[in-house]
């Protein structure tokens, strides 16, 4: 999966309360849907599509399905970041010494 579309499907807010509520833990369908103003088919549209980004992973117990955050969906989030964290340390001493400049 590319860092573009990790972007693109964390971009819808509600997305990314799902996201953010799996982050605190395992839940099922109608747990995640708790506390959204949607309707069971929505939120299980969220899940698919976070599913097919490889951000979120099933567990099955028997009839029940229990969604997680899959960590390493976000290994293409997580090396697009660190490919840029270099570049901003020289950028913002870049910075730093400009606004002292010119508060002499």
């Amino acid at each position: 999966m590319e860092n573009t579309e990790i972007f693109r499907v964390l971009a819808d807010p509600t997305r990314r309360a799902v996201f953010e509520s799996l982050a605190a833990g395992e839940k099922n369908a109608t747990e995640l849907r708790a506390g959204f103003a949607i309707s069971q088919p929505a939120i299980s549209q969220h899940i698919a599509v976070l599913r097919k980004a490889g951000l979120v992973r099933e567990r099955r117990a028997g009839r029940h399905v229990n969604y997680s955050v899959d960590p390493e969906g976000l290994r293409p989030l997580l090396d697009w970041v660190v490919r840029y964290r270099d570049y901003w340390p020289a950028r913002v001493e870049k910075l730093q010494r400009l606004v002292k400049e010119m508060d002499q």
